[in-house]
């Protein structure tokens, strides 16, 4: 019958394991030296040896006659174990033998020593699955176990293993083999198999394997059983892996920033079966594969996923640049994890794509930054706009971007229309003679012999606007004296220009005296003074002051707690001249009439020309109404 590769090429020794030599050459010691453990914990993804190193281990341990560690293959033991007829040593999974009674079991059985070996070994796979009960009933035993006993437990998840369990084990981790480790041994087997297989096609199927020695035979038995030469052609095809070139296609168009073509390929794809999701996520993959060539080009070959050749990766890497493949991952990673959320996962692909083809419509830096690059690169052109024409006012573009009717050539050889000879011997426009005798319209005379408008006299011989004589005996309005010995409007100086009176000098220099109640030009003087993380916040308040006391009001807490500290306070108090500040949220109390009437006489009193000009003399006003 049939056997697997991987079931007939599975190491008999510890020299045959391929790439975890840092773990068979302790295991080899131990046996050589007989100090072995009574409990091993072998860790590591799948296909990496742990379970091939446990049943070598036991073989070891039972063997009558051992070679430097390892199992001779040919003594009784050997040959019992290797067939699977001895009792003593039970291979068990714990996914189908989860619970505490069948722990409880093998707790029981194993108290009793071996029929025809030395050690009675138990190899428990998947030790994760196991429940906490079931944890907890074989606490006991693991620890103190009998001379006979030898347990080897075997997990892909070491996080769900108990930490009780793993302080009474030996715990070894199993590495991924490198894909050149795999390709060496698939060549190995294929030789002895008698298997066409190429380098190109071990190469492949080694990064196919993703580092399990399991995966790596079992795909070369499967594209073997196609037949003729295994290359990485046929590889993809036996495989159903040719779908990876349609990926590779449409990232080209993107690289190329085609966005039909790469629409049209995604339709396709969509079509023949693959949701947006999957075609993300093999972008992505792709994207990676050409970053990390990209960027660690001497180590990445072991990094790398599988289903492209090299031939296309270099294509590809060709066409764009590092920041715009971590564009990409960024935007594939962030497009990825939003599309199980969306309603439409087709127009969400769509959209992600789009964004990949031009960078500018992601809205964040990474859009400024292509547009600068394109820029730097001239293919956007700066439009300017064009000269206007000479002698001419310049006027909006026409719509087919026409040059300016002054600088169009001549069509056909044409003369340009200012040497165009006159038709029929017709002099030129600007020298036709009026027509009918007619004259020119600047020396048309009036009609009905009538005098130009500016030479017509006045009517009813009225004189000129200018001249009427006030009516009703009324001055002429220039000439109207003024009231209550005013001077003129007109001889009336400007405001600033007014002399002070008093004595006083002009108010346009006198500074605000510290201390003033005018808040504005008390808020101004602290503007000018504070950083401007706190002007915004200050020009919103009002304040008052009154009995050395400066009251600030702001409008809400948060102007509140941004001017409440020593700084403001200090800056406030120096330039005020107050005794103390209170700051509270609110609005100033309104102001009372006799407030209001004493701030206009105290305006009164510091402008005494204001209040001259308007007639009235600043002591005249009356001293008890209320304004």
């Amino acid at each position: 019958m049939y056997q697997a590769l991987y079931r007939k090429y599975r190491p008999a020794v510890f020299s045959d394991v391929i790439g975890q030599s840092h773990i068979t050459r302790t295991l080899q010691r131990q046996v050589a030296e007989n100090r072995t453990s009574h409990a091993y914990l072998f860790t590591g993804s799948r296909g990496t040896g742990k379970t091939t190193c446990a049943k070598i281990l036991s073989r070891a341990v039972n063997c009558e006659n051992p070679r430097d560690g390892n199992p001779c293959g040919a003594c009784p033991a050997c040959a019992a174990l290797e067939a699977g007829t001895s009792l003593d040593v039970l291979e068990l999974d714990a996914a189908s033998n989860n619970g505490v009674d069948q722990v409880r079991a093998l707790r029981d059985e194993a108290v009793y020593p071996p029929a025809n070996v030395r050690k009675r070994v138990y190899i428990v796979d998947e030790v994760h699955m196991l429940s906490t009960s079931a944890f907890n009933a074989l606490l006991k035993i693991l620890e103190e176990p009998p001379e006979h006993l030898m347990f080897i437990l075997a997990t892909t998840e070491l996080h769900k293993v108990p930490a009780t369990i793993l302080s009474r084990c030996q715990r070894y981790a199993f590495r991924r083999i490198q894909p050149r480790d795999i390709a060496a041994r698939l060549r190995y087997v294929a030789e002895r198999e008698q298997i066409s297989l190429t380098d190109d096609g071990a190469e492949l199927l080694a990064r196919l394997a993703e580092g399990a020695m399991r995966d790596g035979l079992s795909l070369l038995d499967q594209c073997a059983a196609a037949g003729g030469a295994v290359d990485s052609q046929t590889v993809l095809n036996t495989l159903g892996l040719a779908g990876h070139l349609q990926t590779a296609a449409l990232l080209e168009h993107i690289l190329k920033k085609d966005v039909p073509s790469a629409l049209a390929l995604f339709g396709e794809l969509y079509d023949g079966g693959r949701d947006g999701a999957t075609v993300l996520r093999e972008l992505a993959a792709l994207v990676r594969d050409l970053l990390l060539r990209r960027m660690a080009p001497e180590g990445s070959v072991a990094l790398l996923s599988a289903g492209y050749d090299d031939g296309t990766l270099d294509r590809l890497e060709r066409l764009t640049t590092d920041r715009r493949l971590l564009y990409l991952a960024s935007t594939l990673q962030t497009a990825g994890a939003e599309l199980y959320d969306s309603v439409n996962s087709r127009l969400s692909a769509e959209l992600c794509l789009l964004r990949l083809c031009d960078e500018t419509l992601s809205g964040d830096l990474s859009a400024i930054l292509a547009r600068i690059e394109r820029l730097e690169a001239g293919s956007v052109p700066v439009r300017r706009p064009a000269p206007p024409p000479r002698d001419a006012v310049p006027s909006a573009p026409s719509r087919d971007a026409a040059p300016p009717w002054d600088n169009i050539p001549p069509q056909d050889n044409a003369p340009p229309w200012d040497n165009v000879p006159p038709q029929d011997n017709a002099p030129p426009w600007n020298n036709v003679p009026p027509q009918n005798n007619a004259p020119t319209w600047d020396n048309v005379p009036p009609q009905n012999d009538a005098p130009p408008w500016d030479n017509v006299p006045p009517q009813d011989n009225a004189p000129p606007w200018d001249n009427v004589p006030p009516q009703g005996n009324a001055p002429p309005w220039n000439n109207v004296p003024p009231q209550n010995d005013a001077p003129p409007w007109d001889n009336v100086p400007p405001w600033d220009n007014v002399p002070p009176q008093d004595n006083a000098p002009p108010q346009d220099n006198v500074p605000p005296p510290r201390g003033s109640s005018d808040w504005n030009a008390l808020s101004e003087r602290c503007r000018a003074r504070l950083p401007a993380m706190y002007r915004s916040f200050l020009s919103q308040c009002a304040g008052t002051l009154a009995d050395g006391l400066l009251t600030l009001y702001a409008p809400d807490s948060v102007t509140l707690g941004r001017l409440n500290n020593e700084r403001v306070r200090a800056v406030l108090l120096e330039e005020s001249g107050a005794a103390r500040v209170d700051m509270r949220e609110g609005v100033p109390p309104p102001v009372s009439p006799r407030e209001n009437r004493e701030a206009l006489l105290t305006f009164s009193r510091r402008r005494p020309d204001i209040i001259q000009i308007i007639g009235e003399e600043p002591d005249k006003l009356p001293k008890e109404q209320e304004l």
